[in-house]
């Protein structure tokens, strides 16, 4: 079984390098925009097939980039309707509040936890029109760890999760985009 998992690995891998980088891009970039596909493996992948500096590159610039796409996609085509259906509902109207009042340091921490759905973060920034430079930071920098992680868990699930090392530099990776998103957001005046 081992053997038959490593044989599609090295497969998988040698097509990505065959097909290059846009190959690479394109599948990262489709899965921000489809959820139901694997983020994980992709970057993991990309990792395999192009080294772990530039495969983290290609996959931090293109999840980045599908977000965007996911957020502008929301945000002028969809926002203004829901925004008059939502004003009607109470509730509805109250998580609206609620996720256009989000900080920008928080929302840098949402968007950089392993487990958030991201779509649902692109989504839901989207229809109630958050500012763009808060997205935008929010997803730059919150993605670091994000391909950070899925990147070595991806490519060993097992020897990440009992890597203490890996552990201690996605936790220090966190810190480290909250306190970058408290300096961007004190420059840049974002919040």
């Amino acid at each position: 079984m081992v053997e038959l998992i490593d044989s599609f690995v090295q497969q998988i891998t040698i097509y990505l390098q065959q097909f290059g980088v846009p190959f690479g891009i394109g599948l990262i970039i489709l899965e921000s925009i489809l959820p139901a596909l694997p983020l994980g493996v992709f970057i993991a992948f990309n990792m395999l097939a192009f080294g772990e500096i530039i495969g983290f590159i290609i996959s931090w610039g293109a999840t980045c980039i599908g977000c965007f796409l996911s957020y502008f996609f929301f945000a002028k085509l969809f926002s203004t309707h829901f925004i008059k259906k939502a004003s009607s509902r109470k509730r509805l109207n109250k998580i609206m509040e609620r996720i256009k009042k989000i900080k920008f340091s928080e929302l840098v921490l949402i968007v950089a936890l392993p487990f958030t759905p991201a779509f649902l973060v692109n989504i839901a920034c989207g229809l109630v029109n958050t500012n763009y430079r808060k997205f935008v930071f929010s997803i730059l920098i919150g993605k670091l760890s994000i391909v950070y992680f899925w990147g070595f868990v991806g490519k060993s699930f097992l020897n990440s999760i009992t890597d203490m090392r890996t552990m201690i530099i996605l936790v220090i990776l966190l810190i480290g985009a909250y306190i970058l998103s408290k300096i961007v957001n004190k420059k840049m005046k974002i919040d």
